[in-house]
């Protein structure tokens, strides 16, 4: 190959080096710099938080960009030519060694850079930190002022002069559909006892990690306390001493106490109610309404709002960015279908629109109650969270009261959680038919004082009644997925479709499908915002239109034959 110092950084001359400019959104300020291109012009280089390296592009030479990139206002580092990606890396960090077998990175600006960011930058893709942590293992994963980074030469991306990693999406279950997928995962643990006590063991695979491949896929935890602490629990037991030097072919010991239900050993109740829903799914018969959703009646719900703003990493806050593509769902199906579309909740200020441009948190919501009840602060969240499901039940029994069928009654809700940076792409959640009660009443306490509340706040369900709803909702499940895929959409890679929530030590099913009497119901997290690919996919308007498209499409595919 030769040298892989960029030619070009032998004709840069340096006009400043990188300074801090002030942010009023509360990120670290993005450092600036300005370099000369060959010809001679001087342009502005720009690494922000989160967002990476970009150049300006007026002066740019046509060589440093990419086919069919337009030289206009800011250039991002992933729409330069292999020319113009060796150029700006080596004009913004000077200091950075490029040898023939590597580079040698020093870190200028630790509140801006991230593992995942020079993974982004030099390996092609933000999923690759995994791999570079491995090369360096006595780094901490945050970074500090002055670390040299090794990027060993069979990491680095084809415009930088490497082989290219790609993303390992090669694997067996990838086009799977759910239940093939986990019957696969399935089949790769052996199940086995050792003095320790019993254990499923799993050996990793080439370019696989103890937090995703393992922690994340088979024990359903995936929030970034418990995914790290049982990641380190689990090593201990496995006698791996460091998980960043784990190399394939790995035996990893998974306390059976751990295990999702899916993966539980043969013979165990968990595994009997799993298996129970699966056969549910096959034998129960899809509802048809056709293309236009006649006769369907759809209640969407966006997480959160008003003073709770939900999840916020990145620079993002959930309420409003999922109320923004809920109302796009909620546009789409009112101009498109005919199915009746209500929203639990409302932002006074915005009404039922959708933005291009969101900038700071909405503090007014109310949920649609008679009379509307403000998610203001005054009552405690949980007033907030039961309304919505009390709303939806009455609307819901509206509905059938006026001879609509009951198995054409859909529930979403959307959410963004804060995950395991690991986590990628959107994950949907469905009622686990084992954590649903028979029957809920809820408290006065707890009503808001709201005419809805009186009518809906008892539920009652049979053991068949739980059952299909949850056959029902992943069958909605799997229509949503294929949607998603179709469009190009991220999708969580190892178990996208989940019946529990594992959180605070126990498993749980959230409220607003707990109580929900929809035949069909499911919570839809659209991004991880602690992923940086997913944190600028929701910045994207143009990505939250084609989220609220596949969305529309997944119901049509739902209710068709």
């Amino acid at each position: 190959m030769g040298r892989l110092i960029p030619a070009l950084a032998l004709t840069l001359g340096l006009l400043g080096t990188p300074g801090l400019v002030a942010q009023p959104t509360g990120d670290p300020a993005p450092a600036l710099a300005h370099a000369k291109t060959p010809e001679g012009r001087a342009v502005a280089l720009r690494l922000q938080f989160r967002k990476g390296l970009g150049t300006e592009g007026r002066y740019l030479p046509k060589a440093f960009l990419a086919k069919g990139v337009a030289s206009s206002g800011w250039v991002p580092f992933e729409s330069l030519s292999p020319e113009g990606k060796r150029w700006i890396l080596a004009a913004f960090f000077p200091a950075d060694l490029w040898r023939k077998d590597e580079v040698r990175h020093r870190v200028l600006y630790p509140d801006l850079e991230s593992v995942w960011t020079l993974a982004a930058l030099f390996t092609g893709h933000g999923q690759h930190y995994d791999r570079l942590m491995t090369e360096n293992p006595d780094l901490p994963e945050k970074l500090r002022e002055g670390d040299v980074w090794r990027i060993p030469r069979k990491l680095l991306s084809v415009d930088l002069g490497g082989p290219g990693l790609g993303l390992d999406r090669a694997r067996p279950e990838d086009d799977l559909d759910d239940e093939a997928r986990v019957a696969t995962f399935r089949g790769m643990l052996s199940y086995a006892e050792d003095g320790a006590g019993k254990y499923a063991g799993y050996r990793l695979r080439k370019g696989e990690a103890l937090y995703s491949s393992v922690v994340i896929r088979f024990t359903d935890r995936v929030d970034p306390k418990g995914v790290t602490e049982l990641a380190d629990r689990i090593a201990n037991r496995s006698g791996i001493t460091d998980v960043r030097t784990i190399q394939p072919g790995q035996l990893v010991k998974i306390p059976l106490d751990f295990l999702a239900d899916p993966f539980q050993p043969e013979g165990s109740a968990l595994l009997a109610e799993e298996r129970e829903v699966r056969a549910e799914v096959r034998r129960i018969v899809r509802v048809e309404a056709g293309p236009t959703l006649k006769g369907v009646r759809i209640v969407l719900d966006a997480g959160h709002g008003g003073v709770d703003s939900g999840a916020m990493a990145n620079g993002l806050w959930e309420s409003d960015f999922v109320y923004d593509i809920t109302m796009r769902v909620r546009r789409l199906l009112e101009q498109e279908t005919e199915a009746q579309v209500s929203a639990t909740i409302r932002y006074p200020g915005l009404g039922f629109k959708s933005r291009e441009e969101i900038t700071k948190p909405s503090r007014a919501a109310e949920i649609l109650t008679t009379p509307p009840f403000a998610v203001d602060g005054e009552s405690p969240s949980a007033v907030s969270v039961h309304l919505r499901w009390v709303l939806a039940n009455d609307l819901f029994a509206a509905f059938r009261k006026a001879k609509g069928d009951a198995q054409k009654t859909l529930f979403l809700s959307f959410h963004a959680d804060s995950l395991h940076p690991s986590a990628r792409g959107s994950m949907i959640y469905v009622p686990g038919a084992a954590l649903v009660p028979s029957s809920f009443a809820l408290g006065g306490a707890k009503t808001g004082h709201v005419a809805e509340a009186k009518r809906s706040a008892r539920v009652a369900f049979t053991g068949r009644e739980k059952l299909q709803a949850e056959a029902r909702s992943r069958q909605f499940s799997e229509a949503f997925l294929k949607a998603l895929n179709k469009d190009h959409i991220p999708v969580h890679a190892n178990r996208p479709i989940r019946n529990v929530i594992y959180r605070g030590g126990g498993k749980w099913v959230p409220a607003v499908l707990r109580y929900s009497t929809g035949a069909t119901k499911a919570l839809i997290e659209v991004a991880n915002l602690t992923n940086d690919e997913d944190a600028a996919n929701l910045r994207d308007p143009d990505f939250r239109e084609r989220y609220a498209a596949a969305v529309v499409n997944a119901i049509r595919g739902y209710y068709r034959k």
